[in-house]
């Protein structure tokens, strides 16, 4: 049987937050900037998903040019907040290791306000690796918390983006790479690796 790809959260991080990245269209990221957080035409019915792995945001938005994701904001929250939303998630997909069933992993999943996933992280190439990288989705009560308290500050890196992607095309992902925030593994205090399914290898 293959082994499951290690589960670990890398994030640029310090003693006080780390960075996620969200990528928007420009009316939500102008406005977004502008106010320091995020305000209408941003919409907190709808669920949002932050990611701590540039590379995975790149893969996911096309290096910042797909349709509705051409402005690529790096955000900066609190260990506090991040934390929160860890100890009140959920994993989006049944996983017969974790859950003790399939009722009750949708008894979990119906009672959380995030929801948690784990995807292959990507190269600077966008090519997939040997670990999984995380993808937080927050609703309800999660986004109001995420949009009025754990904010830091945000960034627009789409030029960021737009430059590692060029160097990439011209074959000098090294380039890319010296560019791109460095992400170390983020530690995960008393019982939150269990609670997402993280590993501790890396």
């Amino acid at each position: 049987m293959t082994a499951p790809l290690s589960r670990q959260i890398r994030a640029a991080h310090d003693e006080h937050g780390l960075t996620v990245y969200q990528a928007y269209p420009a009316p939500i990221a102008e406005a977004a900037l502008e106010a320091g957080t995020f305000v209408a035409p941003f919409k907190r019915e709808r669920m949002t998903w932050i990611k701590p792995s540039f590379r995975w945001m790149m893969y996911r938005s096309g290096w910042g040019t797909k349709p509705g994701q051409e402005r690529v904001l790096a955000v900066r929250i609190s260990r506090e907040g991040f934390e929160w939303a860890l100890a009140h998630a959920c994993l989006s997909h049944y996983d017969r290791d974790h859950h003790a069933s399939a009722e009750a992993w949708k008894a979990e999943l119906a009672a959380s306000p995030v929801r948690i996933q784990w995807d292959p992280e990507r190269a600077t190439d966008l090519e997939p690796l040997p670990h999984r990288a995380i993808q937080i989705g927050l609703s309800g009560e999660a986004v109001d918390r995420y949009v009025d308290e754990w904010i830091l500050g945000l960034t627009d890196v789409t030029d960021l983006a737009h430059e590692a992607h060029a160097l990439v095309r011209a074959g000098q992902p090294a380039a890319a790479d010296a560019k791109i925030p460095v992400e170390t593994p983020y530690h995960l205090p008393g019982g939150l690796a269990a609670r997402i399914a993280a590993t501790t290898t890396a």
